[in-house]
């Protein structure tokens, strides 16, 4: 069977580079939590080199799940570690597998803050002593962070972001989105400090600019990416509107910030406003005055790089490729089709993912979901 490009496709297969990244296109997997690794000790599963090696394209770009920077930074159980020797061990395996390929990988660092589960960290650290206000969401004991505190979760980051050099990761993307550890410190529902890392817009981004700051000087800055979702209402957050507040004015500063004190700072990732952080609305509720556009002129005012994410299909992704010269990163879709982005080439139907399996522990749709060619010869 002859399979042929679609035409309206060309321009998600245009080169990019991205920092110091080469790519062959511009379809990104996004990052994925999925859970599959040690319960306790954060080895990543020998299942994870199938699974990312599966996934990976020549000249493709693929951000690894939420992994954690030290031991009390984890989310959740099964939640990946990069802090001890057998973790790096076992990535390097999966970055070795994916690089085989002919793809690049970039391992996102994440802390998680006030939204830790109780019982995985010993001491959960917050900005302030104010939890998830989620019906339903946990609340764990927390300590508020002192100058010790955040200077060691510096610390960690940057040791992170060397681990995953020292593992074979093409870069580092730092988690600042989703209402995790540098998202708390950055909006104003969840950071309520009166000291310096508190209040105005520029005290409150000053923790993740540290971080930032520290990262880069220890790795190269065009290895280095941020993530940041301005919009999402996820655990908690979203930044009220006010004369000195508000999605727009709070991150537009944050990246002004980064480009002042890292001019070549690789990338900024940014949610699009119809995804939540755990899912997206329909356009038709969308509010209209909600746009990533002020910090897309920022990015090319800069000289920058953008990835956006949330809720794209191969469809709204191919008219997006002709409009910007933008990485498109994909999610859900990428955990059932190992090959999404052949079939976004040629214009090949998807199959459908299966949520239930997203966050287990076994093998069952995480693995074994075949490719379209594979699929059509099963039906054959």
């Amino acid at each position: 069977m002859t399979i042929i490009q679609s035409q309206d496709s060309a321009g998600l297969f245009e080169p990019f580079l991205l920092g110091d990244i080469s790519l062959k296109h511009r379809v990104v997997m996004a990052p994925m939590t999925r859970l599959r690794a040690g319960k306790d000790d954060g080895i990543p599963s020998e299942w994870a080199e199938e699974y990312y090696s599966s996934r990976a394209t020549d000249g493709g770009l693929m951000l690894s799940e939420a992994t954690s920077p030290s031991k009390d930074g984890r989310v959740w159980p099964y939640m990946p570690g990069i802090w001890s020797e057998e973790q790096i061990q076992q990535w390097r395996k999966i970055t070795d597998a994916v690089h085989a390929k002919g793809g690049k990988m970039v391992l996102q660092i994440a802390q998680a803050g006030r939204v830790a589960i109780p019982g995985v960290n010993p001491v959960v650290y917050a900005p302030s002593n104010n939890h998830d206000p989620t019906p339903g969401a946990l609340q764990p004991e927390m300590k508020v962070m002192d100058q010790k505190d955040i200077n060691q979760s510096i610390k960690e980051f940057t040791e992170a972001s060397k681990n995953a050099i020292r593992a074979g990761f093409d870069g580092v993307e730092i988690h600042a989105a989703n209402g995790y550890l540098l998202d708390q410190f950055i909006q104003s529902v969840s950071n309520l400090r009166t000291d310096s890392y508190g209040g105005s817009i520029d005290n409150r981004i000053k923790f993740p600019i540290e971080v930032l700051k520290t990262v880069t000087s220890a790795i190269p800055a065009q290895k280095v990416g941020l993530r940041v979702s301005p919009f999402a209402t996820y655990q908690g957050m979203r930044e009220p509107i006010g004369e000195e507040s508000g999605p727009i004015k709070t991150f537009s500063r944050l990246l002004e910030k980064i480009y002042e004190e890292i001019p070549t700072f690789g990338y900024i990732h940014a949610l699009e406003p119809r995804s939540t952080g755990d899912g997206d609305q329909s356009d038709d509720k969308l509010d209209l005055k909600d746009s990533i556009d002020p910090l897309r002129q920022i990015v090319l005012n800069h000289g920058s790089h953008l990835i956006v994410a949330g809720g794209y299909t191969p469809a709204s992704a191919k008219v997006h490729g002709e409009k910007y010269n933008e990485l498109i990163a994909f999610g859900r879709s990428f955990t059932s089709n190992p090959d999404l982005v052949e079939r976004i080439k040629y214009d090949l139907p998807l199959t459908k993912y299966d949520r239930s399996t997203f966050y287990t522990q076994g093998k069952e749709g995480y693995l074994g979901w075949p490719t379209y060619q594979n699929a059509v010869k099963v039906a054959a």
